[in-house]
């Protein structure tokens, strides 16, 4: 059977091991006019100004999955809650806060954007970027091909959701971790 082709970004669904889940989020900051549009499951990287943005696909300083924004629109005035930032927004009074899932060991569902067989398990693959969607806030970036070497995520294993776990068409989904993430094995720095 064929899996459905609906890409929605990172989804959060647990966590590595046996440890609690919270699913909690940290605060980060979003500068002031940033240009670029951050959808709800994208993932996001740590710039060296302090405050996050988008990540590219094969990004090294990732910091984690954006879960939407807090700011006071400065048309409206109005504290306003986003599940996407929509970019150049420059609050008259305040700072841009994003939410983040940033615990290097949660486990995200997403979608592969080609077949992934079941031999992939335990090896990496980066992000495939697609800009989200403005009427819902939904990120649509999908998984890429898994390879020996290193990329951003690491394969745990195939979903088990019924409408997207056949391993021999594409875009099924699968649990992934990160493998380079900025508080886990990222040496450098940003």
């Amino acid at each position: 059977m064929a899996n459905n082709n609906a890409p929605f970004g990172f989804r959060p669904v647990g966590k590595l091991g046996s440890d609690i889940n919270n699913s909690g989020t940290s605060k980060y900051k979003i500068a002031a006019g940033e240009s670029d549009v951050i959808f709800k499951g994208d993932v996001v990287q740590l710039e060296t100004s302090g405050c996050i943005t988008v990540s590219g696909n094969t990004t090294t300083t990732n910091i984690g999955v954006f879960n939407g924004c807090f700011y006071n629109d400065p048309t409206t005035q109005k504290p306003t809650f986003s599940n996407y930032y929509p970019g150049g927004i420059t609050p008259t009074q305040g700072d841009i806060e994003a939410f983040v899932y940033d615990d290097p060991d949660m486990l995200f569902e997403v979608q592969a954007n080609a077949t992934i067989a079941q031999t992939a398990v335990g090896d990496n693959a980066d992000q495939v970027y697609t800009a989200g969607s403005t009427i819902n806030g939904q990120s649509k970036a999908e998984l890429g091909a898994a390879a020996g070497g290193t990329a951003q995520f690491r394969i745990v294993r195939i979903c088990e959701d019924p409408n997207n776990s056949d391993i021999a068409s594409a875009n099924s989904n699968w649990i992934v971790k990160f493998n380079e993430h900025l508080y886990y094995n990222n040496g450098s720095g940003i």
